[in-house]
C-alpha cells in the first residue's frame, strides 16, 4: 500500500479512458508510466455528444486548440438546451449557459425581474440573457475578447480518437486485448494485474476502471456496491440513432418530453444525433424504437441501438488502488449533458490528490467525499426537471409529479417558491442562473422577492431593464448565423 505509484493501468478506452490518459500524461509527464488496455471487440456507448462549458477549460489545460478539436470531432457550438413539453405540454423554455441581467450585492437579477413583472415593466426573463437570445435566433460568434458562455456538440467516437492520438504523443502505451482476469493481492485485496485473452499480463500500481456500466474492476472484482437512484430518476433505457443533417445546425440541444421520458436532438456538422430516453416500465424497447424513428427528420444512417442503464453511483469511486471514471462510476442520465464533465472532473480531482507516496485511505476518502458532493448536487438538479411539472397526462408523469424528492432538493424548491431564493453552493456545477431558468421554465413562480429591490423607483427599474435588453439586442445585431460562423471558423470542408 505504501508503494509509490509509478505504473498506472487504464482498463477501457472510449471517452473516459482516453480523457484520463490525456490528462494524466499532460500533468504528470515522465513521472508515471501509463498503459491503456482496450479491445477492438468491445464497443463503447458512444452517444455522449453534448457537453457543458467547463470542457473549454479542460482543453486549455491540455493545450488543445479549439479549431483543431472542432474540425476533428465535427463539432458545433452549444449555447444551452431547449426544453419542450416539460412543465406542461406545448410549452418550451431554454436553459442557457449565459448570465441573465445584472445582479446587486444583495439580490440576484431575478429579484429585480420579479419586481418589474409585478409593476408591469419587465419582459420575459430570457430577454435579458445574451446567450439565450442568440440561441433563439440561431446566431453565434466568439473570439479571444468575447465573453460568450458556450459548450459543444461533438462526435464522441471521433473525440476518443483525438484524445488517443494526443495521449500516445505524450507517451501513453495502448495495449489491444480483452481482459479475461483481474488478479488481486491475496492479503490486501488490491489489484495487481490484468490478464488478457492473449495471455499477456499487465501489471500496475494503480488501476483506473473505464469499462462502462459493467464496472469490471470497481464492481465485478472489488464489489464496491451501488446506490440506486431510479426511484428519483426512473428512466432506465435509451435508444439512439444517427440521421443525415436536416438543415442548418442550431446552437442548442433539443430535449423534448414525451409520455414516458424525453427525446434528444444534437446537431453536428456532418449529421444529427438522436435518442429517446424512457422508462421501460411504461414503454417497451420496440415501441420506443419505433417512436424514435417516427419522430426523427432526415434519413437514418445507423441502425437504432438500445442502451440499458441504472441511475445511481458507486458507493466509492476510489476503492483500494482502483478509481472508477465514466459509466463505471455511476450514471445520472444525459438530460443536462454532464457525463463527459464528470469524467474530466474525476481525473482532475485524481491528479490533484495524486497518491505520490502510495495508495492512502485518507486521500481516497477525501476523493470520495468530493465526488459524492458533486454528483449529488447534479442529481438534484436533474430530478428538478422531472418533479417540477404540471403534467399528469400519463402514469410516468404522474409518478414524477407525486414522487418524494431528496430533502436537499425539496429545500431548494421551497426557498425559491416562497422567497425567490436561488443559490450556488461552493464547488457546485450549476449556477444561480441555471436553477432560476429551469425553475421558472417549469412553472415555479416565486411568491415574494427580496425587499431591497424596491429601493429602486419604478421608472429607474424600467430604464435598468431596458438597458440590459438593448445591450443584448445590440450585441446580436451584427452577429453571424451559427452556420455561417462554423463555415468560417472550423468547417471540415
Amino acid at each position: 500500500m505504501n508503494k509509490r505509484v509509478q505504473n498506472i493501468v487504464i482498463a477501457g478506452g472510449g471517452t473516459a479512458g482516453w480523457t484520463a490518459a490525456a490528462a494524466i500524461a499532460k500533468q504528470m509527464g515522465p513521472t508515471v508510466k501509463i498503459t491503456l488496455v482496450e479491445s477492438d471487440e468491445v464497443g463503447t456507448v458512444g452517444v455522449g455528444e453534448a457537453t457543458i462549458p467547463p470542457m473549454r477549460v479542460f482543453h486549455k489545460l491540455l493545450g488543445i486548440s479549439e479549431q483543431e478539436f472542432m474540425r476533428a470531432t465535427s463539432a458545433t457550438f452549444k449555447l444551452g438546451i431547449q426544453f419542450e413539453n416539460w412543465g406542461q405540454q406545448d410549452d418550451a423554455y431554454i436553459h442557457s449557459f449565459g448570465v441573465t441581467g445584472r445582479e446587486s450585492f444583495v439580490a440576484p437579477f431575478h429579484h429585480f425581474w420579479l419586481y418589474g413583472k409585478e409593476q408591469g415593466v419587465a419582459k420575459e426573463f430570457g430577454k435579458y440573457c445574451f446567450e439565450l437570445e442568440a440561441a433563439k435566433q440561431d446566431k453565434f460568434a466568439t473570439s479571444d475578447k468575447a465573453n460568450v458562455q458556450y459548450a459543444y456538440h461533438l462526435d464522441s467516437s471521433q473525440y476518443a480518437v483525438l484524445l488517443r492520438n494526443y495521449s500516445e504523443s505524450k507517451g501513453v502505451i495502448r495495449k489491444e486485448g480483452k481482459i479475461e482476469q483481474v488478479r488481486q493481492n491475496k492479503d490486501s485485496g488490491h489489484i495487481e494485474s490484468l490478464v488478457l485473452a492473449s495471455g499477456d499480463v499487465i501489471h500496475g500500481d494503480f488501476f483506473i476502471d473505464c469499462t462502462g456500466f459493467r464496472g469490471l474492476l470497481i464492481e465485478e472484482t472489488l464489489q464496491t456496491g451501488y446506490e440506486d437512484w431510479s426511484h428519483w430518476l426512473p428512466c432506465d433505457s435509451a435508444v439512439a440513432v444517427q440521421t443525415e443533417s436536416d438543415g442548418a445546425p442550431r446552437p442548442i440541444t433539443r430535449a423534448t418530453a414525451h409520455d414516458s421520458g424525453w427525446q434528444w436532438k444534437i446537431p453536428l456538422q456532418h449529421r444529427v444525433g438522436n435518442g429517446l430516453v424512457y422508462c421501460s416500465k411504461y414503454l417497451s424497447d420496440e415501441d420506443a424504437t419505433q417512436r424514435l424513428l417516427d419522430n426523427v427528420s432526415g434519413n437514418t444512417i445507423t441502425q437504432p441501438r438500445v442502451i440499458k442503464f441504472r441511475t445511481g453511483r458507486r458507493l466509492k469511486a476510489w476503492n483500494k488502488n482502483c478509481l472508477a471514471l465514466g459509466l463505471s462510476s455511476g450514471f445520472v442520465e444525459p438530460l443536462e449533458s454532464t457525463s463527459i464533465h464528470l469524467i474530466m472532473m474525476g481525473v482532475i480531482r485524481f491528479i490533484k490528490l495524486f497518491p505520490n507516496a502510495g495508495v492512502n485511505d485518507l486521500i481516497a476518502d477525501e476523493y470520495n467525499r468530493q465526488t459524492i458532493d458533486e454528483i449529488v448536487k447534479i442529481r438534484d438538479f436533474i430530478i428538478l426537471h422531472y418533479h417540477a411539472t404540471s403534467r399528469q397526462d400519463s402514469p410516468f408523469w404522474q409518478y414524477c409529479h407525486d414522487m418524494e424528492v431528496p430533502e436537499t432538493l425539496k429545500h431548494r424548491m421551497q426557498l425559491f417558491k416562497d422567497f425567490g431564493h436561488a443559490f450556488q453552493e461552493d464547488g457546485e456545477l450549476f449556477r444561480v442562473d441555471s436553477w432560476t431558468q429551469v425553475m421558472l421554465g417549469q412553472g415555479i413562480m416565486p411568491e415574494s422577492y427580496h425587499a431591497s429591490v424596491k429601493g429602486m423607483p419604478v421608472s429607474e427599474l424600467q430604464r435598468f431593464l431596458q438597458g440590459i435588453e438593448m445591450s443584448v439586442e445590440k450585441g446580436l445585431q451584427n452577429m453571424p448565423s451559427h452556420e455561417a460562423f462554423l463555415q468560417h471558423y472550423c468547417s471540415k470542408g
